[in-house]
């Protein structure tokens, strides 16, 4: 088993140094977020350089098991994970990891809103531009770093397309709907953005957002509304694969455990009897 001198490079320890790596691989601040959250609290509590598979499991275990503690520890699972493959590859650190198993995880079902939610939140919201920022969110899928980071200039009206920078700054396209498109030209009509489509950042949507639902007792934050736009989307027919290209997730996994709320009644709508 390696037993190797934290790297004296800048003065960092290995943490800092894996956080560098991901950030220059452009994930995003939240992923750095969710790795330094997991893995500070990892380093805590185990001598990581010289940990084996029996301090990893013992340490996971210890993750209280209350109403999110399975899914706690698999995500505290999955940044360890990554965390050792990079010592590994970097510093050529024994990887206790690879003999642990990940945590089981039941299957929830996710929140998602009703077209009828969508709609009495969009005539609960104060000024047009909140209405086109919902209305936007559920036809399109958005995720928040992208709607935040829209302008004028990726909107195709004729196409009824957004061209967007989605997770590793990939470039992509997002569609939306007649109704996203008449709040959005209402907004055109009262300002005139050079840049930032809303003159509002993440911080400033997100704050919208829950006064809404303070105000509605409605669910309302870009996650609900992209499972909304999946399960809408498979309650009206549309099948997984479309949805996946659509919403540009990179698994079918993903979008199945989105539309998880779609059931058999649902889907019982576009049912033909193969003899008929």
């Amino acid at each position: 088993m390696a037993n190797l001198e934290r790297p004296k490079k800048l003065g960092k320890d290995y943490l800092d140094l894996f956080l560098q790596s991901r950030q220059a691989r452009g994930v995003s601040p939240r992923t750095l977020r969710y790795y330094r959250e997991r893995l500070s609290k990892f380093i805590a509590c185990v001598n990581y350089v010289n940990a084996d598979r029996q301090d990893i499991e013992k340490y996971l275990n210890s993750i209280p098991p209350n109403q999110y503690g399975l899914a706690t520890r698999h995500a505290s699972y999955r940044a360890i994970k990554v965390f050792y493959r990079w010592l590994r590859t970097e510093y050529e650190l024994s990887n206790p990891v690879a003999g642990v198993a990940a945590p089981i995880l039941g299957k929830p079902i996710l929140p998602s809103l009703t077209r009828e939610q969508v709609m009495l939140l969009i005539e609960q919201a104060e000024t047009v531009r909140d209405k086109a920022i919902i209305a936007l969110f559920t036809e399109s899928g958005l995720r928040l770093s992208e709607l935040v980071s829209i302008t004028p200039a990726n909107i195709d009206w004729e196409l009824r397309t957004i061209r967007i920078l989605g997770k590793g700054r990939k470039e992509a396209y997002a569609p939306y709907g007649e109704l996203t498109e008449k709040y959005l030209k209402s907004w055109f009509r009262y300002h005139c953005p050079n840049g930032n489509l809303w003159g509002l950042n993440q911080w400033g949507i997100t704050s919208m957002l829950r006064r809404l639902e303070a105000a509605t007792g409605i669910a309302c934050n870009p996650h609900v509304f992209r499972r909304t736009f999946a399960c809408l989307l498979r309650k009206s027919g549309v099948d997984t694969m479309t949805i996946k290209d659509l919403g540009r997730w990179e698994s079918l996994e993903m979008v199945q455990r989105y539309t998880r709320s779609v059931n058999f009644q649902d889907s019982m709508r576009f049912y033909k009897a193969p003899l008929a």
